[in-house]
């Protein structure tokens, strides 16, 4: 959690684990001086309890910018050596964390980096995503053209979700259809049907596929919503069978190729994760 950041849980842990009985004196020390260090370098964590700290947004926001911000006091190159770790070094956790904290850096250079790197990369399609997150954030606007998924897209940069709520209805319809099918008799599919449902709708976001989705049509929801569920029970013991599942989102002949076309591009989009 302190690798990552992520400091209001890691009080939160430590404050719990302080609790328990029966452990080597020495783990108490040490839980209390790290927890001592957190409250020291960030004064917001103190006298905050189990879920509550968590759930204020904005003092989660206000700490990253906090620390950011001093970070870069301490090193005038911090934000080029961030643009380093995200544009240079291979794909991970700190990329991810980086652009997070670019999010707080009053820099305009940063926005200039970022744009010019997504129009004349071949990035990953998530990391793309989240540069688009991460413009949008720093409060960038207007339209960026680029090519994502073998296709030139248009993006409005302050209309790009931050959150899964934030994406329009029928992405959620999609998502609930499946667990009409699924929370009940089989909680296991549901779940992983909502992590690939996420990633994949990051992933095409901006494209003809995206596009489609938002079709006002009861029949484009079925057709996700089937792929979706085909896809992820392709991969878990015992699925169901593609006509039974067809049946079953009442997916007809007539809908069949575009049912197909859906869960062509869902198996790539796995595969492409599973590849890469």
């Amino acid at each position: 959690m302190l690798e990552t950041e992520r400091y209001s849980e890691a009080s939160e842990l430590l404050q719990f684990l302080l609790q328990c009985q029966g452990q080597d004196p020495r783990l108490y020390e040490e839980w209390q001086a790290l927890l001592d260090w957190l409250t020291d370098a960030f004064p917001m964590l103190q006298g905050s309890e189990s879920g509550g700290y968590e759930d204020d947004e904005e003092g989660e926001e206000s700490m990253a910018r906090q620390h950011v911000e001093a970070k870069l006091a301490e090193d005038v190159n911090y934000a080029d050596k961030l643009l380093h770790t995200v544009m240079e070094k291979p794909m991970s956790e700190h990329t991810f964390l980086a652009l997070e904290q670019l999010s707080y850096l009053d820099k305009p250079e940063v926005d200039e980096a970022l744009i010019g790197w997504l129009q004349s990369t071949e990035l990953h399609p998530l990391l793309q995503y989240r540069v688009l997150q991460t413009l949008r954030r720093r409060g960038t606007q207007g339209l960026i053209r680029f090519f994502r998924s073998g296709e030139h897209v248009e993006i409005e940069i302050e209309t790009v979700p931050i959150r899964p709520e934030e994406f329009p209805q029928p992405v959620q319809t999609v998502l609930e259809r499946v667990g009409d099918q699924t929370q009940v008799h089989d909680p296991t599919l549901f779940y992983f049907a909502q992590e690939l449902w996420t990633q994949f709708v990051m992933a095409i976001y901006g494209t003809m596929d995206y596009k489609s989705l938002l079709v006002e049509e009861e029949a484009m929801i079925d057709i996700w919503a089937a792929a979706l569920h085909q896809t992820v029970a392709d991969s878990l013991p015992g699925g169901i069978g593609d006509e039974e599942l067809r049946n079953l989102y009442g997916i007809t002949d007539s809908l069949r190729l575009r049912y197909e076309q859906a869960y062509r591009s869902m198996r790539q989009f796995v595969a492409a994760g599973a590849n890469g």
